[in-house]
């Protein structure tokens, strides 16, 4: 394997593990009152995810 593929293949595990931890955080999301600090960390692993994206050379969706 090569050095690109290396990092291409670690750029997209780190992708994979962000949305894992999005849709985790998504499942403990409380119909009611959510507490500012999963607002905050779902808009810092979303953003996080974003520069993934941009630096595997994916799409990034506008949200």
């Amino acid at each position: 394997m090569s050095y690109w593929e290396s990092e291409q293949k670690m750029k997209n595990e780190r992708i994979k593990e962000l949305e894992e931890k999005i849709a985790d955080l998504k499942k403990r999301w409380p119909a009611h009152s959510v507490p500012p600090a999963l607002l905050q960390e779902l808009d810092d692993l979303e953003e996080e995810l974003e520069k993934a994206q941009r630096e595997a050379g994916h799409e990034v969706e506008d949200a």
